[in-house]
């Protein structure tokens, strides 16, 4: 099967990384501290300096994005000169990521030149603070999520995510092909990095350098966005079912009854498995997209082969005698 490399626990990103968020909710404008941009962020929680402007920074966490929205600055407005600078510079004993602006509001001339002196990035923006946090939570979560790649091909197929797993050479990515001719998005082909969302969620996406390629044998490596266009690329996919294809072994004894419910576990989490049988006369695409149907069946409370079986066994029962009626009156 696959193998996966797993990227070490705990993973960072950086202000850098968050000031290139491209978002039109949000539009991060850098005020100061540009000498800051490589500082780590390490949570995906976002932390409002209220409590930590009014002396209490105990609860001040290092490695978070620090917001600042229309109470801080109001309160920051009804102190004196001197007890402002006090209030800001406190919160520059810890070492902090960065800083957020919400609202468009005024910058406090004190709390700029602390950034610039600890190197601390200051950015701006016209979103409301319940905005900022949304969006940049959900850019934080996506970012810090334990990840570990794996060799396979993603698709998107009936809006289900598809992993294709299986040995080099198997047909993986000229099935991925066909089933692009069909109208269906390509993940990733060769290298999908898997992300942990949750408990019970794992998404996938290709490296950003090659995304949009793919390697065929004798045609070599080809760029699917320039050949087909972007609309059938999918930047992301949660997982929702794998299938394993394997050379076919007559010898060897294959689900024939759809019986058989496997899962396939990426960072313990579980999806179904297929394991699908690849031999000259099958049509592999026609294949796949059975299956994503049947299993957006199974989503939905209905199994083909159970409702089969359950009505075979209702035939084979025995009818039931005039005696058997008598006795239940």
């Amino acid at each position: 099967m696959a193998s996966e490399k797993t990227k070490p626990p705990n993973p960072t990103t950086t202000v850098r990384e968050l000031s290139q968020l491209s978002s039109q909710r949000l539009k991060l404008t850098l005020r100061g501290g540009e000498e800051g941009l490589d500082n780590p962020i390490t949570s995906p929680r976002i932390q409002k300096l209220g409590l930590a402007l009014a002396g209490y920074i105990d609860y001040l966490h290092e490695g978070r994005v620090q917001l600042v929205g229309r109470t801080e600055i109001h309160y920051l407005q009804t102190l004196s000169a001197a007890d402002r600078k006090t209030a800001i510079k406190q919160i520059f004993a810890r070492k902090l990521s960065c800083v957020v602006i919400t609202s468009d509001l005024k910058t406090p001339a004190s709390l700029l030149r602390n950034c610039e002196e600890n190197k601390v990035p200051l950015f701006k923006t016209k979103a409301l603070s319940s905005v900022a946090i949304t969006e940049i939570s959900g850019f934080l979560e996506e970012q810090l999520a334990l990840r570990t790649t794996i060799h396979g091909v993603l698709m998107e197929v009936y809006g289900l995510g598809l992993l294709l797993l299986g040995p080099s050479g198997i047909g993986k990515s000229e099935c991925a092909l066909d089933l692009i001719l069909r109208g269906h998005r390509l993940v990733s082909d060769d290298m999908i990095v898997i992300r942990k969302f949750g408990s019970d969620r794992v998404m996938g996406s290709g490296p950003s350098d090659f995304r949009f390629h793919m390697e065929l044998r004798g045609l070599g490596i080809v760029n699917i966005k320039e050949l087909f266009g972007i609309s059938v690329l999918s930047s992301k996919t949660i997982i929702d079912i794998a299938m394993d294809l394997v050379r076919w072994n007559p010898e060897q004894e294959y689900d024939r009854l759809g019986l058989d419910e496997r899962q396939y576990t990426l960072m313990d989490v579980s999806v179904p498995l297929i394991t699908m049988p690849v031999a000259p006369a099958r049509n592999l695409a026609t294949l796949v997209e059975v299956a994503v149907r049947l299993q957006m069946l199974k989503s939905q409370g209905y199994s083909p082969s159970g409702e089969f079986f359950k009505r075979l066994d209702a035939r084979l029962k025995p009818p039931r005698s005039s005696s058997d009626e008598a006795w239940r009156l």
